[in-house]
């Protein structure tokens, strides 16, 4: 997984290309009719349910604007939201607070569905081990908010992107000739370029994960797209030699019974490319 470091440096640049699409050389609506020593306050008001998620975030979306405004907290992120509830006030700048309002509130409002989604799937898994993963189907720019998200909501992260992390699916499987194969140059690889990755490999059949089981350094196995029974088999057939995970077109129907085969790890695409955004205001005070 990538470090604190590098995840701030990843949400530091979300907030500057932001602005930079949204701003440009000027909030000019704002620059024509508020005095620029205006001040002012508003409220996140909530107007729907779920988990809230991006209260941080929108903080540090304040501090980049304009450093002098000041941010009340009253409910945090993963707090439980209905209708009415008020997140949070913000006061200084008039012009500052609408420079930032627009990014905060996307931001905000995906995050919170995200949130809400990922708590919904974690409260199906109570009484297992199992625990839900993110995957890298996030929207292109916004990875490190989404993911932030899924961890609001209880989830874990799966790797972040291409390079913390080797996982050889079908097509790396099947470009470099099989199972064995694909392992054995990975395993390669990593000793000459002095590269610490832990490996996943995608199991297509019960055949593939007992090759799979001959090679040394694998990390976890990807059960994916695997029935209720064949997915028994193969956690017994792994065993403790390595950990599991679940995957493909899992949903809330289907993820307690997969849990229930012994899965360490289910992830999910859903959690972050099929949600709706909450529905958050800023509302002038």
């Amino acid at each position: 997984m990538i470090s604190q470091e590098q995840f701030d440096f990843e949400v530091e640049n979300i907030i500057k290309n932001a602005i930079r699409e949204d701003v440009g050389d000027g909030d000019h609506s704002s620059l024509a009719c508020i005095p620029a020593t205006a001040n002012g306050k508003a409220k996140l008001l909530v107007k729907d349910e779920g988990i809230v998620a991006g209260v941080e975030f929108a903080k540090k979306v304040f501090e980049y604007v304009d450093p002098a405004m000041n941010v009340e907290t009253l409910m945090n992120d993963g707090a439980e939201v209905k209708y009415g509830d008020i997140v949070f006030y913000v006061e200084g700048s008039s012009q500052s607070i609408l420079k930032a309002e627009r990014l905060v509130l996307n931001a905000m409002q995906r995050m919170s569905a995200i949130a809400t989604k990922t708590r919904s799937f974690v409260k199906l898994l109570e009484g297992t081990s199992t625990k839900i993963l993110d995957t890298r189907k996030t929207t292109p720019g916004l990875r490190a908010l989404e993911k932030w998200a899924v961890k609001i909501g209880g989830g874990e992260n799966h790797r972040f992107a291409l390079y913390d992390m080797i996982m050889l699916k079908d097509n790396h499987i099947d470009f470099a000739g099989g199972v064995t194969k694909a392992i054995d140059k990975t395993l390669e690889y990593l000793k000459n370029t002095g590269r610490d990755l832990k490996i996943i490999v995608e199991a297509r059949s019960l055949e593939e994960i007992q090759e799979i089981l001959l090679s040394d350094g694998v990390y976890r196995i990807l059960i994916d797209n695997f029935n209720y029974e064949d997915t028994r088999r193969a956690v017994a057939l792994i065993g403790n030699k390595c950990l599991t995970e679940s995957s493909g077109g899992i949903n809330e129907k289907t993820i307690r019974n997969y849990a229930d085969c012994g899965v360490d790890y289910i992830s999910s695409g859903a959690l972050t490319h099929s949600v709706y955004n909450m529905d958050l205001s800023l509302k002038a005070v």
